[in-house]
């Protein structure tokens, strides 16, 4: 669960509802009945996401376990793909968002994300800044590392993530394995304020989705900051 707030041309008189599949997903086990399992938790959130009026959901996709990069990534590109067919055949248009994962064992970097997308229609990034700098163990934490990372994005996607992007932010802690616990913005070192400018200076619509321990607070806090830093462009 989540608290958002819109960015850009959003109507912030609606509502904007995603759906977070469940975290026991790994589209690359080697076990064939996890996977399977795994592909039809997608299905089934979708398909309640669908009857919810949500336009997205967001799942992390897999565990590298003992393998590459490219084997993962070969992996989940097959079994999402199966996933994303038959919700194509139900006429499900609900969009799929691997989410940017927070710890080095689990699949889900940032390029690794972009991919998923570029070879799938109907799939877009989730991108969680938070776990990206507990992923990084304190990198990408400054505006123009967060330029960075969104040119990169929109290099690799174009209009169609520029104009329906989504994004996760909270404070968080992490250690040499990456993330282990979210926190609020106040107790936690991540640059919300530059994220937020080098979201506004990109021209991005979309939604965040505060994951803070204090929802109502720190979405307030996102939002008046990102109202702000408008008001300073």
């Amino acid at each position: 669960m989540g608290a958002l707030f819109a960015l850009s041309n959003y109507n912030l008189k609606k509502v904007a509802l995603s759906c977070h599949a469940p975290y026991y997903i790994n589209l690359n086990s080697r076990e064939e009945e996890k996977v399977e399992a795994s592909k039809s938790r997608l299905l089934q959130t979708a398909r309640i996401a669908k009857i919810l009026g949500a336009t997205s959901i967001i799942f992390h996709p897999a565990f590298y376990g003992e393998d590459s990069s490219e084997i993962v990534l070969s992996k989940v590109l097959r079994e999402l793909t199966e996933v994303r067919e038959e919700l194509d055949k139900e006429g499900n248009q609900v969009i799929l968002r691997p989410e940017t994962t927070g710890k080095p064992s689990q699949f889900g970097d940032l390029r690794e994300t972009i991919r998923l997308a570029q070879e799938i229609p109907g799939v877009l990034p989730c991108i969680d800044f938070s776990h990206l700098h507990a992923r990084g163990k304190g990198m990408f934490n400054t505006y123009d590392g967060f330029c960075m990372m969104l040119e990169e994005t929109a290099e690799g996607l174009g209009e169609s993530w520029i104009s329906n992007a989504h994004f996760h932010i909270s404070g968080i802690e992490y250690g040499e394995k990456g993330e282990k616990r979210h926190l609020v913005f106040r107790e936690a070192d991540l640059d919300f304020e530059g994220l937020l400018k080098a979201l506004l200076s990109f021209g991005i619509s979309g939604t965040v989705i505060c994951e803070s321990p204090n929802l109502e607070e720190d979405a307030l806090l996102l939002q008046k900051t990102y109202t702000c830093l408008q008001g300073k462009d």
